[in-house]
């Protein structure tokens, strides 16, 4: 823990010397913060917190670590945190090519062809527990990073590939998997979110028949493709009426939405309140 605090004095993200290295503190509890969360491990050193996707709910602890392993539209909120006892979390961002290069070298036995959702907690074991600590320990002496955390990053892969759920990322990082072929399409739908969906044409990105794609993607997705669009354009609308003052119609139009009162309806549906009214509280409490 010592490690940790006296880098991160107050609340707020922090970047490492360590590149995919993230540390996060927080001193109270918050309420439900909606993000598109990238290919990740996120292991909470102390706190809990709970994670929603789609209609699921996942809560986890310093017990568990939890793996996003596709781009998912999420919603968390930290759920234990003082200043007295903070809710810390180390979050390391994986690197698609380094986890390629390791399967190449050590092949899975085989990939199941039905994809699995692309976000588990799995319990932390002693062995994995102790590749991260040596990872952070990099931290304090600086010059040793160029040189060892490549080797420490890449057995921690390794630990995580060989865990119970490794096959997940296996299906993440092998070319003809049926997660890989949804990945393709999950990157396009976020590059690509402000055009109108047409499903032949994701199909094709994905390389899958139209039926295949929409049950596939809602395997790993727990979200149809028009749902996860959606979640993508209304994340992207609240961030430019909050960050560039934008209207509700502007903010429509900009994210490709050309019914106000439509998007206006599913906002508040995901936000809890009309847009403009959510708007302002949220600048007034920033």
């Amino acid at each position: 823990m010592r490690i940790l605090t006296r880098r991160i004095p107050k609340p707020g993200s922090y970047e490492t010397a360590i590149a995919p290295l993230h540390i996060i503190r927080m001193d109270e509890p918050s309420e439900l913060i909606h993000t598109v969360h990238r290919p990740a491990l996120c292991l909470i050193v102390q706190g809990s917190k709970e994670l929603g996707l789609g209609d699921e709910k996942y809560h986890y602890d310093p017990l568990n670590y939890l793996v996003v392993s596709v781009t998912l539209p999420v919603a968390g909120r930290v759920i234990e945190a003082s200043p007295d006892s903070p809710y810390i979390c180390i979050r390391l961002d994986f690197d698609p090519a380094e986890i390629a290069q390791l399967i190449a070298d050590a092949p899975p036995a085989g990939v199941p062809d039905e994809p699995s959702r692309g976000l588990f907690l799995d319990r932390i074991d002693l062995t994995l527990l102790d590749t991260i600590l040596r990872l952070m320990r990099l931290l304090d002496t600086p010059w040793d990073i160029r040189m060892l955390a490549p080797f420490v990053l890449r057995e921690l892969y390794y630990r995580l590939l060989r865990g119970s759920h490794g096959r997940r990322l296996y299906e993440m990082a092998l070319s003809d998997s049926q997660t890989h072929r949804v990945t393709r399409a999950i990157d396009w739908l976020n590059k690509h979110y402000t055009e109108p969906l047409r499903i032949d044409e994701l199909a094709r990105v994905a390389n899958l028949g139209n039926s295949t794609l929409h049950h596939r993607f809602k395997a790993v997705t727990a979200m149809s493709p028009l749902q996860y669009q959606k979640q993508l354009r209304l994340q992207e609308a609240r961030r430019l009426m909050i960050n560039e003052g934008l209207d509700v119609s502007s903010a429509s139009y900009r994210v490709g939405d050309e019914s106000p009162s439509q998007f206006s309806h599913e906002y508040c549906r995901q936000f809890g309140s009309p847009p403009s009214r959510d708007v302002s509280r949220l600048l007034h409490s920033a």
